[in-house]
């Protein structure tokens, strides 16, 4: 009883303390970190099966996040936390291996515009998981930083045509709408490192064994020093620093209007894409730039009005 009521003791101070406006900028770091990752996942899954990339990916994380963090994930470890951890871990599971299976044959930008969707689709996911209804001003922000993001993710001339990599993007999109809207829930009940490290090794465990049911054994190619640096940014930088970003933004930020930042993930992808691939910046990148900023701002204007 004493380690629990030390334990809340120390997550109130927490929720009490932590600056807000820290809290966004490390939803718009986590968003940076996850924009990269669409390019460095392309290039690894061209070695590494999706399941096991992702498996190794996120059981390393665990690992490492228990040596750093213990102290913070050990008081958390109680019967009240069995059933975040599978809601969460099984959430987050079915978001990843939609997207990363779905990478392997559609564009980055194409499947950063369509997992995006789920900005639009997290406050009605809100809704139904908390009985929060959506505000006009959250919905308009969404629905034009959804227009952003499509013109920074179009190819000139192109057009949607739905394929099967397509559809399973889409999927991320609802799926991750509602891990999104979960997460806040837990983060506020748990410290929100431990619904991190909950969350990956559920997850960490289906990857695997989905990996083992319908994967190939790892081989030598995985050692490859591209894969092997490319692995390291995904396990390090875009798994484990950015989901903690995350889930501390995400205890200190409504939902609605976190969704809307880490959305801009979608133009950090374009823009890494120019830099490190020298793809060319058109019209329609400038307009939807423009489109997700005023959407940033339009849901920091009406966070009062929200919270």
């Amino acid at each position: 009883m004493a380690v629990r009521s030390r334990f809340q003791q120390l997550r109130s101070e927490w929720s009490r303390t932590f600056p807000p406006n820290l809290a966004r900028l490390m939803l718009l770091g986590c968003a940076a970190l996850w924009g990269g990752s669409y390019l460095v996942a392309k290039f690894a899954i061209a070695a590494i099966p999706p399941q096991w990339l992702m498996g190794i990916r996120v059981l390393g994380a665990c690992a490492c996040m228990l040596l750093l963090f213990h102290r913070s994930i050990l008081p958390a470890l109680r019967p009240a936390i069995i059933v975040p951890a599978l809601v969460s871990g099984v959430t987050y599971w079915g978001t990843m291996v939609t997207q990363t299976i779905g990478l392997q044959t559609i564009d980055p930008g194409r499947s950063a515009f369509l997992t995006a969707a789920y900005c639009v689709l997290t406050p009605f996911a809100s809704w139904l998981v908390t009985r929060t209804r959506p505000g006009m001003v959250n919905l308009v922000a969404a629905v034009i930083c959804l227009a952003g993001v499509g013109f920074v993710s179009l190819k000139n001339g192109g057009s949607l045509s739905l394929a099967v990599g397509d559809w399973l993007t889409i999927g991320t999109s609802v799926i991750f709408a509602f891990n999104l809207t979960f997460l806040g829930v837990y983060a506020k009940r748990f410290h929100p490192i431990a619904v991190t490290w909950v969350q990956f090794l559920v997850a960490g465990v289906l990857f695997v064994a989905g990996a083992l049911l319908t994967e190939p054994m790892p081989d030598a190619g995985w050692l490859e020093p591209g894969v092997v640096v490319a692995f390291l940014y995904l396990f390090l930088g875009a798994t484990m620093t950015a989901q903690i970003m995350q889930n501390i933004g995400l205890a200190h930020v409504p939902p609605s209007q976190a969704s809307i930042i880490m959305c801009t993930e979608s133009l950090f992808a374009v823009g890494f894409s120019a830099v490190f691939w020298g793809e060319r910046i058109t019209w329609n990148s400038i307009v939807g730039f423009s489109l997700i900023f005023a959407a940033v701002l339009l849901s920091i204007l009406g966070r009062r009005r929200r919270d």
